[in-house]
């Protein structure tokens, strides 16, 4: 597990793992958690048991991520698999899951520890607003407002590896023209362009208020496709496993 250097509100907890610690064989070595990946079942199960023992007793809830930027409310009857981007609840000993494998984990929490949530934020979901509608659910649920909360962003493609074409761009300066800052022009590859998801985040946070950002600040460390040997990267290489983000309040 990371160690993810973000001071956490007493009764929350949060971990990250990596792709280390599990029993899965390559190109899923070791700790793969994803169940859509073609991985063998049995070693997924057995990875996401050795995940859920370091939760302190905690139950995570693993969805079916699409790519959008709905927001599901957890309590314990909550099923594995529904198709949701982001979880939240205000409940204990739930843990709010996302798997990643080059998208960017991000966890919530507001400063009185009364909700939590995790979102997947890929640049679809992240363009769809999907940490607005995240922010907002963790808001209402803990009764605040967007700037009593805290957030940690987690490992992620680099600026350096994330070639997009205009299409992407677009999806972000068409809402809002500064963001244009995030998107460097690839000189060799005219219409290409090199996206900074984890600052694109920072910065749709900041808009709503929230400033307190821990975590992902752009620099290698915290590129999956940098770091083989810690995370997987399905840009780098194509069939791969996932890890996970996990929060959670103890009762």
């Amino acid at each position: 597990m990371m160690d993810l250097q973000w001071p956490l509100i007493p009764g929350v907890h949060a971990v990250c793992s990596t792709r280390q610690g599990g029993v899965s064989v390559a190109p899923y070595d070791s700790l793969n958690l994803g169940d859509h990946v073609g991985d063998a079942p049995s070693a997924v199960a057995q990875n996401r048991a050795r995940l859920a023992q370091q939760l302190s007793g905690a139950q995570p809830v693993f969805m079916k991520q699409i790519h959008g930027s709905d927001v599901l409310m957890l309590d314990h009857t909550t099923p594995h698999g529904l198709s949701f981007d982001a979880a939240c609840t205000p409940q204990t000993n739930l843990a709010c899951t996302v798997m990643v494998a080059d998208c960017l984990p991000v966890l919530l929490v507001d400063t009185q520890g009364r909700a939590v949530a995790a979102a997947h934020a890929g640049w679809r979901g992240l363009a769809q607003g999907v940490l607005e509608k995240t922010a907002h659910a963790v808001s209402a649920a803990a009764h605040c407002e967007p700037p009593a909360l805290r957030a940690w962003l987690g490992p992620c493609i680099g600026q350096p590896a994330f070639e997009v074409g205009q299409d992407v761009r677009t999806a972000f300066v068409s809402q809002h023209a500064q963001a244009d800052v995030f998107f460097k022009p690839r000189d060799a590859s005219p219409g290409k362009w090199l996206a900074d998801l984890s600052g694109l985040a920072r910065w749709r946070l900041n808009l709503m208020g929230v400033r307190h950002v821990s975590g992902n600040d752009g620099s290698a460390a915290w590129c999956t496709v940098q770091n083989r040997s810690q995370f997987f990267s399905f840009r780098r290489d194509g069939v791969t496993g996932r890890f996970a983000a996990c929060i959670w309040r103890s009762a």
